[in-house]
């Protein structure tokens, strides 16, 4: 392949960069992706591998299987660490410099804190599989616990769940949380019943699925509420310690917390030294460029850029439709475009099974028909036939049979918090 043909380089293998790249196969330039796993990860679908409804297998796929064997293309599994503008370079973890003519940035992002990162050991997000396998073993081994103690205040803890955050993804974990402890795996167990389990959902704000229509927000709430799910507004969180969360006026003491209050941009982001918004996003021209720098794009998760007065949603949808955007305009060669114009297809949540809302083009829809439109929706976007088929398995085995398949202890857990303890005697 001639090297006078443009470089391209992409960070990130999510949705954004997946789609940049297989449009950008049939271009006439070099192209080199690179991802600091080697797959590509529905995440969307990560909470499922967290109650154990599904196998990290379902939801990820090699972006070598996804993108195939291409002359014009090199796949790189690494960190980058930096990026230098003005000599057109990235910098990665392990040393590497690599040159590009045009930079597609889609580095997504990770669990926002606050500043009180310490939390994080107590209350990890769902980002990764690593985070979702952390967590349910963190659920299982929680039940194992339980099962061992005749002490009903004892046992209390381990059955008691808290989920802090009230958008898409705590609305998710929290009803698939509340299936597995009020009815799926009760009949495994002998020494405590369902009536025993809390399940706490924290939002600090007034209303869970914050964007969504207020009427929709309300019936997911009541769903919630009828599963189990304590759901308690206008709570912030004001610390999480070892086993506890505390509140202004109130604690729960549990080892089961999960994070999923909110994000922060990648801090690789921080190196292109130009405008971000509070959460690091960078602000991005209407084409999706970098001020002052035509030749780096930023988005999905990684972008900040207002439509209709509002900043754009960092959703699966958007990242797909900004990939494409940007693989056109570097197919162009020319620099001169339409602005991005987001086309919002609709938004859904699953509350739990045969549960759901969704918000199509106005229409508002609720209960079975919303979870089955969620269903549909969801498997299609997966790569790959293999895992669209594994996955509508898996769910017509647990909607006919109310069982989870995938409930395997390997001590994951245990073993994340030696090699912790580890790090900090060394420091």
């Amino acid at each position: 392949m001639p090297q006078t043909e443009p470089h391209v380089v992409i960070v990130g293998g999510g949705f954004g960069g997946i789609t940049a790249a297989e449009q950008l196969t049939k271009a006439n330039v070099r192209l080199t992706i690179i991802d600091r796993s080697n797959h590509h990860l529905f995440q969307p679908l990560l909470y499922q591998v967290a109650t154990a409804a599904l196998s990290p297998g379902d939801i990820a796929i090699p972006i070598r299987a996804v993108l195939g064997k291409r002359s014009n293309m090199k796949i790189l599994m690494g960190e980058v660490t930096s990026v230098d503008k003005n000599e057109q370079s990235l910098r990665l973890a392990d040393g590497r410099s690599i040159n590009f003519d045009k930079l597609i940035l889609a580095p997504g992002a990770q669990y926002n804190y606050f500043g009180n990162d310490d939390w994080e050991e107590h209350a990890p997000g769902l980002k990764s599989i690593s985070d979702a396998l952390q967590i349910r073993e963190r659920i299982l081994c929680s039940l194992e616990e339980a099962e061992q103690l005749d002490d009903r205040k004892l046992r209390k803890p381990y059955l008691t769940y808290v989920i802090i955050g009230g958008g898409p993804t705590g609305v998710e974990m929290a009803g698939a949380i509340a299936e597995i402890a009020k009815r799926n795996m009760m009949r495994d167990y002998s020494n405590f019943n369902k009536n025993e389990t809390r399940i706490f959902l924290i939002e600090a704000g007034p209303k869970i699925l914050n964007g969504y229509p207020e009427s929709l927000s309300q019936k997911a709430r009541k769903a919630l509420e009828n599963m189990g799910v304590n759901v308690l507004l206008n709570t912030p969180v004001t610390d999480i310690g070892e086993a506890k969360v505390t509140f202004k006026e109130d604690s729960i003491e549990t080892p089961n917390i999960i994070w999923a209050a909110g994000v922060a941009a990648s801090p690789l982001l921080s190196s292109l030294e130009t405008e971000q918004d509070k959460t690091g996003r960078i602000n991005v021209r209407d084409n999706l460029s970098i001020p002052g720098n035509p030749n780096i794009f930023v988005i999905g998760d990684a972008m900040h850029l207002k439509q209709d007065g509002e900043p754009l949603p960092a959703l699966a949808p958007v990242a797909l439709q900004q990939g494409k955007y940007v693989a056109k305009i570097i197919q162009s060669g020319t620099a001169d475009s339409k602005p991005f114009h987001y086309t919002d297809k609709g938004t859904m949540a699953t509350i739990g099974r045969a549960k759901a809302v969704a918000d199509i083009k106005g229409f508002k829809f609720s209960g079975f028909f919303a979870w089955l439109l969620w269903g549909v929706v969801h498997i299609l976007f997966l790569i790959g036939f293999r895992n669209r088929f594994r996955v509508f398995v898996e769910w017509m085995w647990f909607y006919f049979t109310f069982k989870r398949g995938v409930r395997l202890i390997t001590n994951r857990w245990s073993e994340d918090e030696n090699k912790t303890a580890e790090v900090k005697d060394k420091q």
